[in-house]
């Protein structure tokens, strides 16, 4: 049953670290602004949902050990 809980962590490891390379090709450092704003505030609301659901999930299995 273990393994089941592993599927969303990868999951969203797995988004995380693709919504911050997204974010990241997108941010002109010259301007110091993004190319497309709307689309990156959808990419930071759905980089920080996937952010707490692991943090979450991180502290559930502290406190069951």
């Amino acid at each position: 049953m273990e393994n089941k809980n592993n599927v969303p962590v990868f999951t969203f490891t797995i988004v995380a670290i693709i919504l911050v390379a997204a974010l990241y090709k997108q941010f002109d450092f010259e301007t110091l602004k993004f190319e497309k704003p709307a689309l990156a505030i959808v990419y930071s609301i759905v980089f920080v949902f996937s952010v707490i659901v692991l943090i979450k999930n991180f502290r559930k299995k502290r406190s069951d050990k």
